[in-house]
């Protein structure tokens, strides 16, 4: 959760008081529709009770571009696309979103420190077809893994801000399913159809 340094509200405390005191008149940028920015954004507004104005871009790029420049007020973004703004002070962090502080910026607080059960983390994986055979699987998951396990790696994710789960298959289900599950509550709340 990150805002232009010119923004009045320095801690996440503030800035729900600011916004409750001005319904409707912040604007949280995001890379597009349904992107993670987004029902981020949709997310602290469903646990808070804030009103917000949501403004989708083409991109993280023109989305921070914009929120430099003081035309949007906060973006949830993804670490990798801030984090070089953030070091240059262009940017003011105001939460992670992960549920632990990030080595990338030990000094900033998890948003649940302030919103208890807040979490959001863009993720990736990597999936097979439907049938294919468990050897195959658990030989991609233990290669995989390895190289995740790699210190190269890891220094160079943790730099950009991220964070490594090595997750064994029906782990990696069962954190789809429960994904699944919690956004499709927040697309509910936010009123966002698919178009």
């Amino acid at each position: 959760m990150e805002v232009n340094p010119s923004f009045p509200a320095k801690t996440v405390p503030e800035f729900i008081a600011y916004a409750k005191a001005h319904p409707g008149e912040i604007s949280f940028a995001s890379a597009g529709n349904g992107s993670v920015a987004h029902v981020t954004g949709e997310l602290f507004k469903m646990m808070t009770g804030v009103n917000m104005l949501h403004v989708p871009y083409r991109g993280a790029p023109p989305a921070l571009t914009d929120l430099i420049g003081g035309q949007v007020h906060v973006m949830f973004d993804n670490m990798p696309s801030s984090i070089e703004h953030i070091r240059a002070g262009r940017l003011r962090p105001l939460a992670v979103t992960a549920t632990t502080r990030l080595e990338a910026l030990p000094a900033v607080p998890p948003l649940g420190d302030f919103v208890p059960g807040f979490e959001t983390s863009a993720w990736a994986g990597i999936g097979a077809p439907k049938n294919t055979p468990a050897e195959i699987i658990d030989t991609l998951n233990r290669e995989i893994n390895a190289v995740l396990a790699d210190p190269t790696i890891r220094t160079r994710i943790a730099e950009l801000g991220g964070e490594m789960l090595a997750l064994s298959p029906s782990e990696y289900t069962r954190r789809i399913a429960e994904e699944t599950d919690k956004w499709a509550k927040v697309i509910k709340f936010s009123g966002a159809k698919a178009e």
